[in-house]
C-alpha cells in the first residue's frame, strides 16, 4: 500500500512494497485518503509533498489482471485515478515525484502529476506503452501529457513512439528536471529541493490556485467527463 511520513513540514509518500504498485481501487483509495490527511493537516499550506517508491517499481500502471476479472473495475479504475490527479492539481503545496524506478502508462502519469520529476539514472525509465500494445490512451492523459511535455518532439517519441525514457533523456526533453545515481540519492535531492522551496516561503493556497489555472485544461477532462473504461485500463503498464 503506501505510508506517510512528516518530516518537519515535508510529507514523504512511500509506495511500499517490492511490488509493480499497480493502481488497483484499494492503492488509489489509499493514495487519495493520505492526500486527505495531508490536506487537513494545519502545516499543508507551508509544506511540500514528495512521492517516491520502493522497488523496481514507481508504478507499473494499473492493475490488468484485476480489471481482465471485471470488466466494470476499468472505469472505476480510471474514475479513481482521475480523482487522485485532481487532488494532487489542487493541494495547497508543491509537490515532488521522486521516481526510484520504472513509471509506466499510468504510473508515468502519476509521477507526471507532480510539480518537479527527479529520478535516478541506473534503474528505470517513463514509458507510456499504449502504442506498444495497440490501444488508445485516454483523452485526460493526453491533456496532461500536452500541459507536461512542452516540446512537439519530446511529446511525439513520448507518444508516438512509446519511447522508454531514461533520467537522463527526460532531462533532455524537459520531463525530468534531475537524475542522481542511486534510489537513495534521488529521495536526498528530492528532501533537499523541498527544503529549499520552503525556505523561500510562500502560501500554499496561493500556489494550488495559480496550479490549478495552470492546468485547468486538466481539470476539465479529470473532473469534467467521464471516459469509458473499455480501452482505458487494458491500455496502462507494461511487461518489464
Amino acid at each position: 500500500m503506501c505510508s506517510l511520513e512528516k518530516r518537519g513540514r515535508l510529507f514523504i509518500l512511500k509506495l511500499t512494497g517490492d511490488g509493480e504498485h499497480r493502481l488497483n481501487p484499494t492503492l488509489l483509495d489509499s493514495l487519495r485518503s493520505t492526500i486527505n490527511q495531508i490536506r487537513s493537516d494545519q502545516s499543508s499550506s507551508q509544506s511540500v509533498l514528495i512521492t517516491t517508491s520502493d522497488g523496481k517499481f514507481f508504478s507499473n500502471g494499473y492493475d490488468l489482471a484485476l480489471a481482465e476479472t471485471n470488466p466494470s473495475l476499468s472505469v472505476l479504475m480510471d474514475s479513481k485515478l482521475r480523482s487522485l490527479v485532481a487532488d494532487l492539481i489542487s493541494l495547497p503545496m508543491p509537490t515532488i515525484a521522486a521516481v526510484t524506478g520504472h513509471a509506466s502508462a499510468a504510473g508515468c502519469i502519476l509521477a507526471m502529476s507532480h510539480d518537479y520529476v527527479l529520478m535516478r539514472r541506473d534503474r528505470g525509465f517513463l514509458y507510456m506503452s499504449e502504442l506498444d500494445i495497440e490501444l488508445k490512451v485516454p483523452a485526460w492523459f493526453m491533456a496532461l501529457i500536452r500541459v507536461k511535455i512542452g516540446s512537439p518532439a519530446a511529446r511525439r517519441d513520448v507518444m508516438l513512439t512509446a519511447a522508454k525514457v531514461t533520467a537522463d533523456v527526460g532531462v533532455k526533453m524537459g520531463i525530468v528536471d534531475s537524475a542522481y545515481g542511486s534510489a537513495a540519492e534521488t529521495v536526498e535531492a528530492a528532501v533537499k529541493l523541498g527544503e529549499e522551496i520552503i525556505q523561500r516561503g510562500g502560501d500554499g493556497h496561493v500556489y494550488g490556485m495559480m496550479r490549478e489555472t495552470l492546468l485547468r485544461e486538466v481539470l476539465v477532462h479529470t473532473i469534467g467527463e467521464d471516459e469509458s473504461g473499455s480501452s482505458v485500463v487494458r491500455n496502462t503498464g507494461s511487461k518489464l
